[in-house]
């Protein structure tokens, strides 16, 4: 039974991926803030407690991070994904392009959005590329969006979040070259299309499940060779 790490997997695209993964037969290492409170999580555990364990992880914690790692130390760990993400104090959803604007930025909100969406998923690679490295399909995934590529920005705004995505697929391109030559491993950044998710917001184009079960297979079909390019869910190609 091969194993997954998903972070976020309380709700939206991470819950997803666990109940997914689990239907298809995997070990799901469910990570959650606080698992007390992820009532959803919880429900789809019930029904496969064979299949899926949850883990408290504070991903602005590195503490948290590295205490996972110890409790894990025997784990070899198939697919890695950061899926946890933010755009930060506000909402997409609700507020479009209105969010965040020029000339009303929140610094204090950005440190949060950068801690999340870049330096929270290098850190997770780092901690745990032994883990992926013992493992048979060795992946590591990190959810990132369109928003991040610079050649498709037509519209501006969503500074901090478009920000740390392209960051953090300049994290994941690097992460590619060198995994691949250090210890075998395929990295790569992963768009999940515009989801009707509570990021997303009601009008988005598809469902979590569509996305999750598009990305899984991107994911199913990764190699070495592809790795490193900024990926859609449909299995078609961003520009940087």
């Amino acid at each position: 039974m091969p194993n997954v790490l998903v972070t976020g997997a309380s709700r939206g695209l991470g819950l997803e991926f666990v109940r997914q993964y689990a239907k298809e037969g995997w070990h799901v290492l469910a990570c959650a803030r606080n698992s007390k409170t992820a009532t959803t999580l919880q429900q789809i555990v019930s029904s496969a407690p064979e299949k899926i364990t949850i883990h408290n992880l504070d991903l602005l914690d590195h503490a948290s991070i590295e205490k996972l790692a110890q409790t894990l130390h025997s784990t070899a760990i198939d697919v890695l994904i950061n899926c946890a993400g933010t755009m930060g104090a506000g909402s997409f959803a609700s507020e479009g392009l209105k969010f965040g604007p020029f000339g009303q930025s929140n610094f204090a909100d950005w440190s949060e959005v950068f801690h999340l969406n870049i330096i929270a998923p290098m850190k997770m690679a780092e901690t745990f590329v032994e883990h992926v490295a013992r493992s048979e399909q060795k992946k590591i995934i990190t959810l990132s969006s369109i928003v991040g590529s610079v050649g498709h920005n037509k519209i501006g705004g969503l500074y901090a979040y478009r920000a740390s995505k392209s960051a953090v697929n300049a994290v994941m391109r690097s992460m590619a070259i060198d995994l691949a030559k250090t210890h075998g491993i395929a990295a790569t950044a992963l768009h999940p299309g515009w989801v009707r998710t509570e990021m997303g917001g009601p009008r988005a184009d598809i469902d979590a499940t569509e996305s999750i079960a598009g990305m899984r297979n991107v994911i199913a079909n990764l190699t070495i060779a592809t790795a490193g390019r900024y990926w859609v869910y449909d299995g078609s190609e961003l520009p940087w």
